[in-house]
């Protein structure tokens, strides 16, 4: 047996500490606050990608990029 397995299984088998009793508590209100922070930016980040798409279907469907430009000059009549 190595000694690190050696210096690993005493740790193991040592009596733990005990957990205080109203840590419980704690630890399920933090970790209830950070999913709904998590879903509120998720659902925030969602959104702004949904406003963005929107603002370009708007754009495109306004300024045309895909159309060509009408031309700024007349062509030259001639053979009247």
């Amino acid at each position: 047996m190595s000694r690190k397995e050696a210096d690993v299984r005493r740790i193991l088998e040592t009596p733990q500490p005990p957990v205080p009793p109203d840590l419980y508590t704690d630890v399920v209100r933090r970790g209830g606050r950070m999913l709904r922070r998590r879903r509120a930016a998720r659902r925030l980040m969602w959104l702004l990608l949904l406003a963005a798409l929107v603002a370009f279907v708007v754009w495109a469907s306004v300024a045309q990029p895909w159309v060509e430009p009408p031309s700024e000059t007349t062509p030259p009549l001639t053979g009247w």
